[in-house]
């Protein structure tokens, strides 16, 4: 198959990537036109990639700086549909976000996940990316579902 290809968010994806939403159940669907929306108006700096896969939008990545900070970023969504996932597409939307972040000044990016048995994949994926664990808040998301940071320097 294709190499995937890596680009900015367009509002014509929205549809395809509610549906990689609804399929992974990363956040509900019908939040990612208000989440997006002050990107594609070019009224935000953050960073929404998509990856086009076999013909059609396979998944997304949202990052954004934080606040108050030199240089940190969050990644803040991952998703690929479950039909396009083991193809690298979630490596290669990294990559791209990491080198966008650079262009924009970042020096660390950081992202949170869950630390429970469902989110292991997730876990290996960013340790595979080159990123560490550097923190574990117990209870965080909900009893029992401890909050994992993970980060990587840019």
């Amino acid at each position: 198959m294709a190499d995937p290809v890596i680009r900015p968010m367009v509002a014509a994806d929205l549809p395809a990537l509610r549906a990689v939403l609804a399929e992974t159940g990363l956040f509900p669907p019908d939040l990612l036109a208000d989440l997006a929306g002050p990107w594609l108006g070019g009224q935000a700096q953050a960073i929404w990639l998509t990856a086009r896969y076999a013909g059609g939008v396979a998944g997304f990545c949202h990052a954004r700086p934080e606040p108050l900070t030199e240089g940190t970023w969050n990644l803040l969504a991952l998703a690929v549909h479950p039909r396009a996932q083991r193809q690298g597409l979630a490596m290669a939307l990294l990559s791209g976000a990491e080198g966008a972040m650079r262009r924009a000044g970042a020096r660390l990016c950081l992202v949170d996940t869950a630390g429970t048995p469902d989110f292991a994949a997730a876990r290996r994926l960013y340790r595979r990316a080159g990123f560490r664990v550097v923190a574990r808040i117990p209870g965080y998301w909900a009893e029992g579902v401890d909050k994992v940071t993970c980060l990587k320097p840019i």
